[in-house]
């Protein structure tokens, strides 16, 4: 009878040692360790730590998408109130960690784009995907009436999420929601103000 296969529990336990120490800061035996696993296992079922880096950033954009369509798929909101709730969101679970937990997706941006060009460009492509519905929603509450169409929609959704990770790096740092708090009223108040009819 075959083993049964460690892969998932590797991904989970990559995630959550990723998400303490980093990339640069992660190594396979902390991985398998975390897994209880052997190390062995590891190279079973990733050619490399890029490799598993990308399939971890794959899981954990996973439960990013839920969160998104949690969010802007609710249409008894308005497209406006559905982007707002999505930060909202967010911000819970930021401060059910503490502040002191990001996101992966920005962490690895700014750690691992600089010198692994395989996570750089699921990167890239992982940021070309999590806009579209932030851009549909944009449009939706443009053609609406209900913000001002000044902008792309696809512009507006690029500066909402690279803002948003801005944000989030500030929490990490001063730890505590006060930078999210700031983006969410500035955000609202400017670029995503509701349109008077």
């Amino acid at each position: 009878m075959p083993k049964p296969s460690l892969k998932d529990a590797i991904l989970d336990a990559g995630l959550k040692v990723m998400f303490r120490t980093g990339y640069h800061g992660t190594s396979v035996r902390d991985v398998t360790a975390a897994a209880g696993a052997p190390q062995g296992s590891f190279t079973n079922h990733f050619r490399s730590k890029e490799a598993f880096a990308s399939e971890v950033l794959d899981r954990y954009f996973d439960v990013t998408k839920g969160l998104v369509a949690e969010a802007l798929d609710d249409i008894s909101l308005t497209p406006r109130t559905r982007l707002r709730r999505y930060l909202d969101i967010i911000t819970g679970r930021l401060e059910a960690d503490g502040y002191g937990r990001g996101c992966l997706i920005g962490d690895l941006s700014l750690e691992a784009s600089g010198s692994s060009e395989l996570l750089r460009a699921r990167l890239a492509a992982i940021f070309a995907e999590w806009r579209m519905p932030f851009a549909a929603c944009i449009r939706d509450a443009q053609t609406s009436g209900e913000i001002a169409s000044d902008f792309e929609p696809d512009e507006l959704a690029d500066f909402l999420l690279a803002s948003w990770q801005g944000a989030i790096l500030r929490m990490k740092v001063d730890r505590n929601p006060k930078a999210l708090e700031r983006f969410k009223t500035i955000a609202f108040q400017t670029v995503f103000r509701e349109t008077t009819t």
